[in-house]
Parts: C-alpha cells; sequence; structure tokens
C-alpha cells in the first residue's frame, strides 16, 4: 500500500505558483522551493519528479484559473459587451493594485513565463499560445456581440480588436510591474476602450 502524503498538494502548487510568480522559473532554486514549501528536496522530487514539471503543473493551474475568470466574465450576456470588457479590466487593475510590493507589482505569471521561457522553450510555448487562444477566443466572441448589439462601434475585425486588447492586458500587467501608479494603468485600460467604442 502507497503511504499517504503529508502535504496537500493543491496547496503546494499554489505556493509553488507564487514562488515562481514572483522570482520567475531561472531564478527559482529547489532550494527556494523546499524552503517556501516546507518539504525536502526528495519529497518535491517524489511529488513533481522535477522543478520542470512541478513550474509546468503551477503554470498551467494558473493559466486554468485566470482564464476561468476571464471566461466567466465575458461570457455574462446579461451585460453589454462594453461592460464586461470594463468589468474584466477593472479586475485586473484590482489585482495589479493589491499585488503592488514596494511600488512595483509582480505582473502575470503567464506573460512573465512569456517573457522569460517562450522563445526557447518549446513546450512552455505551446502551452502559453493554447492559453492565449482561449482567452483571444473569449474577447473576440464577446466584441463580436458587441459590434451586433452596436455597444462597440470600431468597425475593425473582432479577432484583430481581440488580439489587440489582449495585448493590452499583457502591457497593463508589465507596466504595473515596472512601477506605473494606479492612474496611469487605469488610463491605459480606459483608452483601449476608447479605441472600442
Amino acid at each position: 500500500m502507497a503511504r499517504p502524503r503529508s502535504f496537500n498538494e493543491d496547496q503546494a502548487l499554489d505556493t509553488a505558483m507564487r514562488t515562481f510568480w514572483a522570482n520567475g522559473y531561472e531564478s527559482t532554486s529547489t532550494r527556494d522551493l523546499c524552503e517556501a514549501l516546507g518539504l525536502d528536496r526528495s519529497s518535491v522530487y517524489n511529488a513533481f519528479t522535477s522543478k520542470r514539471e512541478l513550474f509546468k503543473r503551477a503554470l498551467t493551474r494558473y493559466m486554468d484559473a485566470t482564464t476561468a475568470d476571464q471566461l466567466h466574465i465575458l461570457d455574462r450576456h446579461d451585460l453589454p459587451a462594453t461592460e464586461r470588457l470594463r468589468a474584466l479590466l477593472a479586475g485586473i487593475l484590482r489585482t495589479e493594485a493589491e499585488n503592488r510590493r514596494d511600488g512595483h507589482g509582480i505582473g502575470c505569471l503567464t506573460v512573465n513565463t512569456t517573457m522569460e521561457l517562450a522563445a526557447r522553450d518549446p513546450e512552455i510555448s505551446r502551452m502559453l499560445a493554447r492559453d492565449t487562444e482561449r482567452r483571444v477566443e473569449s474577447l473576440s466572441a464577446c466584441i463580436a456581440r458587441g459590434q451586433g448589439d452596436g455597444d462597440i462601434t470600431s468597425p475593425r475585425d473582432p479577432a484583430e480588436l481581440a488580439r489587440y486588447l489582449n495585448a493590452v492586458i499583457a502591457g497593463i500587467r508589465v507596466a504595473a510591474q515596472a512601477g506605473a501608479d494606479d492612474a496611469t494603468v487605469g488610463a491605459i485600460a480606459a483608452t483601449a476602450m476608447d479605441a472600442l467604442t
């Protein structure tokens, strides 16, 4: 009979996710993970095989949660498209404000990983691309609905506008990480909405 694990795997993944999120993949050592998780090296490897495997699982957990949040907001068909998009941006601005430490945000694990690993790690790049596709599809569907209702007046293709808005969201995350204050990132979000309407 297998010995039961002495830790909660979901909590361990959340802790690892926050550790990678704050430090990046390369700058997070196995020792950092052991200390954060309160586990010795053998326990970490027995549970997760490797640092890379733990990172992939933590990244997947992050993407699943954040994308589910976005889909939940954008699928609110009881609200006009512009209200759904404003709610999405407001949530991102709120998250950035809550995660700011010493004037800097920690950004978004997906955006951070894109900048750190996407160009040199094909497997991670594919994971990120699949997640981006899901988010862009939900944005595009919301925008198309808004155009049909007359709520969004830009004549541009919904997929183009969705990619633009997705890039704006990433830019907000990076700007906050670099030290942009609430007013600055709020203005970026407002300008993006102006471009749609």
